[in-house]
């Protein structure tokens, strides 16, 4: 029997480690059937940093979905991993070593990663366990592994195969902080302070002035153009001249292009090559000439002349003193606007032309729209981002990273002819920077002189095959074909993630898969919000209002916190407050008493089922409404409904069965009680274990697990999800039972009468025949007299009306306030739809008719729902 007070600091930590010791939820080695296989494609989280609220509200809501869907199907396949190849984890290991990567041999700062990251990770794992999810541990995996760099290589040599890869010295969006490409999912706006100049050029055939403004006086020297919209009239006698270019004196064609915003500063905008994505098309579409300024670290180059090594910023301000001494700077005016920073460091990015290997996806927007609206998305809303996203898609993905950690391209290149030479598919991993090329000399001129590719992998071009990944997916010599270890599991059945990453993980992952088998990934997407303060802003660490998840398991149980995730609607932002831990904490505590309770008014052994005609017919309706619940259950975690599911069973458990059913049993020495209430909170614990891991648990194995059959006597969690008993029930009878006890017990409240009170006579005007005896042997009810046809004697009067004022205040104004008296005086009439009352008639829309039941019999009135109970006592 579950005895004393429940302790969640002794039984959460306990069960935590037994869970992982007994390896209680492993997916089987053998083969599974994939009827019954269920696969979460869970996010690698980056190693950037330590465990904070977002990683414990998304995994909360994944563990749901994982310990239901393990009772309900069947086998879970529910991994973990760690994406630790990036630039995110290259930053963390310069920060907590105080370093640079560029300062250390690639392989030596490699190696410095790798510990710093181990470290992290073992913590992270630590925590997650300790927020108690039902991962199988075994099936762990790091992004950087062995195992995993040859699925990414192997992915890179396939789509190289399909000819969906290519090289090309082109355009890039660079981070000069980070030093390195990023593609165009990696950059977000930004907005910031700047400053609008409006610089005076010259027409060069005529001398001419005229102005343009900008924001980046300093990409001056790279200007290559200047552009006039065709319909702008008042600028067209410009075009087909050259402008003079303000203090680097060289001179570039005046063009027209309808891409010019003509209601922007003057309406003429200089080109440069490159500022923006406008600059780019340009430089493109007119063959502009290459003027590179600003290199890879945003200092100028040898094109600014005198500027040449100040960083980009610096040169900006020299460059604005300069033109105002000149006289060419006519205005310059305080803006704020949106600037492209990447993601990872806040740097704003330039635009390099550099040699960048791509994956070619803007050619096929259409089938990976396509391959988005063959799953289903929870919610079905997010879908709408995805769209946005891949509609407007400008470049190919730039896959190519200049990083030292990274997972290396499998990729070598003749010295003499840059022919590509890839690896073969049986090596890999490989690394070129350490080892030699597959072939001795150069298939196309002989050369025996190899270049190895230095850049490795965009972190997403690994993490998009984590599907791929988890299903063992790899190259089989023999038959000269891709295979899958687990095949069961692909495609996954739903991917958990963030809102935030559905144009970096989800898109790419569809590109992946859908290219390497043909197939969409995952059945289903699960798009979670994000956690917010209790203010609803945003977490930061600079607005100092970052909730410390130990912090918060000090004070509150797991199981709380549990509690408090699954209160969101999937999709939206979930404030942190302590209220709804608190509401988390009650539960608990009400789930143990209760079930001491039924532990001590049923005890072991409980009777076997008897026959339907034995069991009472509250007995038999608890158990139908209990059947109700369940399926209502079962359909809200399904659609991903969590606080709906949360919160009907909180209701149910709480109200009806502790509240109402529970009282009745009190009453009761036989064993259909003893049965039902047995029944019932077997069955409760089942539905609370997924959202109250570790209680449940605890309680299973004080009261249950003992004589279960198969997997359930090592854990509910391993239990089959209950299914309705299907017993018919007088459930409108039932409840009017429920109703009128619930009532009796306000009414003994209220007149400060215990419990066990006699009530000498009740009437009751509702069908509850059949219930009589549970009404009064709980509410001790010495004379129920029932009227199940009879109209209770009671009249319906009207109590007030309210009025719309968002449409009578408009229209009647002043007389408003003349109405309102006219209705505190009773003085009006209601005539069907319409009310008249001073001298004016408003329509049904406009007012609202209050109504209550009023009577004037002996005894006292009470009212719940739709059942009228009289209640006559004695003195």
């Amino acid at each position: 029997m579950p005895s004393g007070e429940y302790d969640p600091d002794a039984a959460e930590p306990y069960w935590q480690r037994r869970w992982v010791d007994e390896e209680t939820y492993a997916y089987p080695d053998e083969p599974v059937d994939p009827n019954t296989a269920f696969a979460i494609d869970t996010p690698p989280p980056t190693v950037s940093g330590s465990l904070h609220w977002g990683h414990v509200y998304g995994s909360i809501l994944q563990d749901v979905v994982a310990r239901f869907h393990r009772m309900h199907d069947g086998e879970v396949f529910y991994p973990f991993g760690y994406d630790d190849n990036g630039i995110a984890s290259e930053r963390l290991a310069e920060r907590e070593l105080d370093v640079r990567h560029q300062d250390f041999e690639r392989r030596e700062f490699q190696r410095m990663c790798r510990e710093v990251c181990e470290a992290y990770e073992a913590e992270f794992t630590e925590k997650m366990q300790g927020v108690g999810l039902s991962i199988d541990w075994n099936n762990t995996y790091r992004t950087i592994s062995p195992e995993v760099q040859r699925v990414s290589q192997l992915s890179f040599i396939d789509l190289y195969e399909q000819g969906r890869e290519y090289r090309e010295e082109a355009p890039a969006i660079w981070c000069p902080e980070c030093e390195t490409a990023i593609s165009q999912v990696e950059t977000e706006d930004d907005e910031q302070d700047s400053h609008f100049h409006d610089i005076e050029f010259t027409v060069a055939e005529t001398e001419e002035p005229f102005i343009i403004s900008t924001t980046r006086p300093e990409l001056l020297p790279a200007c290559v153009a200047v552009f006039v919209h065709p319909d702008d009239e008042s600028n067209e006698d410009l075009v087909g001249n050259h402008a003079e270019i303000p203090l680097f004196g060289h001179q570039v064609p005046i063009l027209a292009d309808e891409r010019v915003d003509m209601d922007t500063g003057s309406g003429i905008v200089m080109c440069c090559t490159f500022g923006d994505q406008n600059d780019i098309e340009w430089y493109q579409i007119h063959d502009l000439d290459l003027r590179v300024a600003i290199d890879e670290s945003a200092h100028m180059t040898a094109v600014a002349d005198e500027y040449e090594g100040l960083h980009a910023g610096e040169a900006r301000e020299a460059i604005v003193a300069d033109l105002d001494d000149a006289d060419a700077l006519a205005d310059r005016r305080a803006i704020s606007h949106a600037v492209n920073v990447h993601e990872r460091c806040g740097t704003s990015v330039e635009f390099l032309v550099t040699e960048q290997w791509y994956v070619e996806v803007l050619d096929k927007r259409e089938e990976y729209l396509q391959a988005g609206r063959e799953m289903e998305w929870f919610p079905e809303k997010m879908f709408t981002r995805y769209k946005h996203w891949v509609e407007g898609l400008q470049w190919d993905w730039l896959i190519s990273r200049q990083r030292s950690s990274g997972i290396p391209f499998p990729v070598w290149y003749c010295a003499d002819c840059d022919r590509e030479i890839l690896a073969e598919k049986e090596a890999l991993p490989v690394d070129p920077l350490s080892d030699d090329p597959p072939v001795d000399a150069c298939p196309d001129c002989g050369s025996e002189e190899f270049v190895p590719e230095n850049d490795v992998f965009d972190t997403w071009a690994t993490s998009s095959l984590t599907p791929l990944i988890n299903a063992g997916w790899d190259w089989d010599a023999a038959a000269e074909e891709f295979t899958m270890e687990r095949p069961e599991i692909y495609p996954m059945d739903v991917r958990p993630q963030g809102h935030d990453i559905i144009s970096f993980w989800l898109f790419h992952t569809v590109i992946k898969c859908y290219e390497h088998t043909g197939e969409v990934p995952f059945d289903s997407t699960m798009i979670n919000g994000m956690v917010l303060d209790e203010n609803r802003e945003k977490m930061s660490k600079s607005k100092g209002n970052v909730v410390e998840p130990d912090a918060v398991m000090e004070k509150y149980p797991v199981d709380a916190a549990r509690y408090w995730a699954a209160g969101s609607a999937i999709g939206d932002d979930l404030p942190y407050q302590e209220k709804g831990l608190r509401a988390g904490e009650k539960l608990i505590r009400k789930l143990w008493n209760a079930s001491k309770l039924v532990e001590s008014l049923a005890p072991d052994p409980y009777p076997e089922a008897p026959d339907s005609d034995e069991l009472q017919a509250i007995d038999r309706w608890l158990l139908a409404e209990l059947d109700h619940e369940i399926e209502r259950v079962t359909a809200r975690l399904e659609n991903r409904e969590f606080s709906k599911a949360r919160d009907g069973l909180r209701s149910f458990f709480w109200g009806t069965f502790c509240d109402d059913y529970l009282e009745i049993a009190k009453a009761r020495e036989d064993d259909a009680a003893a049965y039902t209430l047995r029944t019932a909170h077997r069955r409760f614990l089942k539905l609370f274990a997924p959202l109250l891991a570790h209680v449940t648990e605890e309680l299973w194995h004080e009261m249950y697990a003992e004589g279960a059959d198969g997997d359930a006597a090592d854990s509910v969690h391993l239990a089959d999800w209950p299914t309705p008993l299907g017993l018919e029930a007088d459930r409108a009878g039932g409840a009017a039972a429920i109703a009128v006890v619930g009532a009796l017990r306000r009414y003994k409240s209220e007149h400060q009468l215990p419990l066990n009170a006699d009530l000498d006579a009740v009437e009751v005007y509702a069908d509850v025949r059949g219930f009589e005896a549970d009404i009064t042997g709980v509410m001790h009810v010495s004379d129920l007299t029932v009227h199940p046809d009879a109209e209770p004697p009671v009249e319906t009067v009207v109590s007030g009306i309210d009025l719309d004022y968002a449409t009578v205040g408009p229209k009647y104004g002043n007389e408003v306030g003349t109405i309102e008296g006219a209705l505190a005086e009773g003085a009006y009439e209601i005539d069907g739809d319409d009310l008249h009352v001073a001298d004016v008639t408003l329509s049904g829309e406009e007012f609202t008719v209050e109504k209550e039941r009023r009577y004037q019999g002996e005894g006292a009135f009470l009212e719940a729902d739709d059942v009228v109970v009289i209640v006559r006592n004695e003195p």
